[in-house]
């Protein structure tokens, strides 16, 4: 049985985020303190589904919240409820560490057993109780973890009592759903995916208007300003334009030359907004461009089939093979070609 729905299906209407974790590791005071912003007083054993306000976090989306029990005999609503989520908060309690022993021992390997395949956030609630007992930095004791689960997307700590991050836990939930990391990087080689780097070639190419094969100052304004939607609408300053390839020369000499940002500085700078944790910006600029969560063009954005009777065929027009050859390397034009029908490879490849 596999879990959770499709990130593009809840970015279309509403985030769904399952609270779980071994009982009196601060569940259901975490989910209210987040929907009232009060600290409760009398809790419930289990809260009906929470819905937060949906101008709470700035993709506007509304989350919806359920609250679980670890008790054997709800063990069947647990599962039901766990394999419909968007994501998974996995709780313990910061004064329990055999709480968090059971996220590695337990938790985890349960999730992968039923085949959750969402991004997962560790949440360490009550951090109010701990106090000065662990003085080891939650980077030492999660990164294991992380480790050997890449599922993890965010560890967090938080005190619903003290209102210590608590809006941050749903919001990195939520982050993880509408914004994925998976169909980008891969966490193990540290690079961008395949799938990934040939959305964002497309997108450079489209870009390069004067097909000099790198992005001047006026096309990267015409990118952030034309393309990159909403959260981009403004034009770069020059000192920023300046700043930005500073940055990716630093790291990558080849990133920039003199005609402006080169594809692998393009393909850099994507690479470094995801290990910085601004996966929104490379995911607004892919969609902006017509890619769905699993980057692959959406049906609106693919040319409807060619009709065409047994005694026909189809070419393509000097202008059109022209236009291919200026934007592409003879290798990137089979990549075009391979995406047509079969005759009009062949004749390309014939006349490249």
């Amino acid at each position: 049985m596999a879990g959770g729905a499709s990130a593009s299906g809840a970015a279309g209407n509403a985030v769904r985020i399952v609270v779980a974790g071994d009982a009196k590791t601060g569940k259901s005071s975490l989910i209210v303190t987040a929907a009232a912003e009060n600290f409760p007083t009398n809790v419930p054993p289990v809260l009906p589904p929470t819905r937060l306000p949906e101008d709470l976090y700035p993709d506007r989306v509304p989350v919806t919240i359920i609250d679980t029990s670890s008790s054997p005999e709800n063990r069947g609503k647990l599962v039901e409820e766990l394999t419909r989520a968007d994501a998974v908060v996995l709780t313990y309690a910061c004064d329990r560490p055999e709480t968090l022993d059971r996220l590695s021992t337990y938790w985890l390997p349960e999730l992968r057993r039923l085949e959750v395949k969402v991004p997962v956030i560790v949440v360490g609630c009550m951090l109010d109780k701990r106090g000065d007992q662990q003085p080891v930095s939650l980077e030492q004791v999660m990164s294991p973890i992380m480790q050997q689960f890449r599922e993890i997307e965010t560890c967090i700590e938080c005190s619903a009592l003290n209102h210590i991050q608590i809006p941050e836990v749903f919001y990195y939930a939520q982050k993880a759903v509408l914004h994925p990391t998976a169909p980008l990087f891969d966490q193990e080689q540290q690079v961008l995916k395949p799938r990934c780097v040939r959305a964002l070639k497309r997108i450079f190419i489209l870009c390069d208007n004067d097909r000099d094969g790198a992005l001047s100052d006026a096309e990267l304004n015409d990118f952030q300003y034309k393309f990159a939607g909403q959260v981009f609408q403004c034009p770069l300053q020059p000192s920023e334009i300046v700043g930005v390839k500073r940055v990716v020369q630093e790291k990558l000499p080849e990133g920039v030359d003199d005609r402006g940002l080169t594809l692998t500085g393009f393909l850099f700078l994507h690479a470094l907004f995801i290990e910085k944790g601004r996966l929104e910006t490379t995911w607004t600029v892919l969609r902006k461009f017509g890619y769905n969560n699993e980057i692959r063009l959406r049906d609106d954005q693919l040319p409807p089939p060619i009709k065409r009777y047994p005694d026909q065929s189809v070419e393509l027009t000097t202008e059109a093979v022209e236009f291919l050859r200026k934007i592409s390397s003879p290798t990137m034009l089979m990549v075009y070609v391979k995406s047509l029908p079969r005759y009009i490879c062949i004749c390309l490849i014939l006349k490249a």
